[in-house]
């Protein structure tokens, strides 16, 4: 007797008119503002700008989109090109299937272009973003509750999932709902990979590989779980070995790069101020500081020429006030000599008639 379960949707699309508003998609689109919000306020923590993870992520999200839709196509490829089977079908995203790994690989793609072409370091933005990806993936994961996809074994626990649709072979019943299992795995991947950053500064992309590695132990054991159909290698799901060979792949780089290059980026974007100071406006903000400090140069330049007019002026008024003054005193002089040698040509005539009046 089913005492309690998680029940599914009972279809995974409503209509607003002609246009279908599909629950898958909104969790895709959900996760993506989150990833960028979250990415955002990590990055103005970094030195970086406001704005930049967002373009960044318009490089990064259609590229990731289609990396993660080729991923499912080339590893489920029977589902669409098999006897019976419309290939068109695999342009449907709407209806299910991106893998994480293509999604993953092709969107650090789409995000090294955006990078490059704002000189920042890829690694630094990784970082920045890692946590953000996760509960990305943690919101996406409900896209397959919608569908009623990707669940795991037959279980009677009271968390069960209630499959009722019993389209693409399904049959109706309670299963394991792996895809919580695993939302609420990303969840803990974040936390963990925003625990670890501030504990031990992580930087130089090993925040980002540390959110691969735990990832991977995570979708390990929930992959094995699944009951969809799946490629096996030498028994294990292709998944499981994914995830087990990227694992390894992420733990070597935390170890080698924390080795060769310890601590974090002292910068990891050009023209930024501390805590983010280029602002939202980006370059232009930088633009009007530059043009701000451009004019108080040139005021600066205008007030010392002024100062030094004035300056010359002074000097010469002192010029002028001393040459008036030496040729006053110069005069001055003339008349005292001209009066003293009249006063001896005085002094002379009198002595001879003086002289005179004796021989009289």
């Amino acid at each position: 007797m089913e005492l309690a379960y998680i029940p599914s949707p009972s279809r995974g699309v409503l209509h607003l008119g002609p246009i279908p508003l599909r629950g898958y998609a909104f969790c895709i689109i959900i996760g993506v503002f989150v990833a960028v919000w979250l990415g955002n306020k990590r990055w103005i923590a970094r030195g970086g700008r406001a704005g930049t993870v967002a373009d960044i992520a318009v490089w990064a999200v259609p590229f990731g989109l289609v990396g993660g839709r080729l991923y499912h196509v080339i590893t489920d490829y029977e589902l669409y090109f098999s006897e019976g089977r419309d290939w068109v079908d695999a342009f449907k995203v709407w209806e299910g299937g991106l893998g994480i790994w293509g999604a993953i690989a092709l969107g650090a793609v789409g995000a090294w272009i955006g990078c490059r072409r704002r000189g920042i370091p890829l690694p630094a933005y990784a970082d920045a973003i890692a946590p953000g990806i996760a509960l990305a993936q943690a919101i996406g994961r409900w896209g397959n509750w919608f569908n009623q996809e990707l669940y795991g074994r037959p279980t009677d626990l009271p968390w069960a999932l209630k499959i009722t649709s019993s389209t693409d072979g399904r049959i109706p019943g309670t299963y394991h709902p792996t895809f919580l299992y695993e939302s609420l795995w990303c969840v803990g991947v974040a936390f963990l990979v925003i625990w670890a950053d501030r504990r031990f500064t992580l930087g130089h992309g090993r925040a980002f590989a540390l959110y691969v590695a735990a990832y991977c132990v995570g979708r390990g054991w929930i992959e094995y779980m699944r009951v969809d159909d799946a490629h096996h290698i030498l028994g294990l799901r292709l998944n499981d070995w994914t995830a087990l060979i990227v694992f390894l792949l992420a733990v070597v780089y935390i170890v080698v790069s924390a080795k060769k290059r310890p601590g974090r980026e002292a910068e990891v974007e050009p023209g930024a101020g501390p805590e983010g100071e280029g602002g939202p406006e980006g370059d232009g903000g930088t633009e009007a500081q530059a043009d701000g400090e451009a004019e108080d140069k040139a005021d600066g330049e205008a007030g010392d020429k002024t100062d030094a007019d004035h300056e010359a002026g002074d000097t010469a008024e002192d010029t002028a006030a001393g040459r008036t003054e030496d040729t006053a005193a110069a005069e001055t002089d003339t008349e005292s000599d001209a009066e003293d040698a009249s006063d001896a040509s005085d002094a002379k005539a009198a002595d001879r008639t003086e002289s005179a009046g004796k021989k009289s």
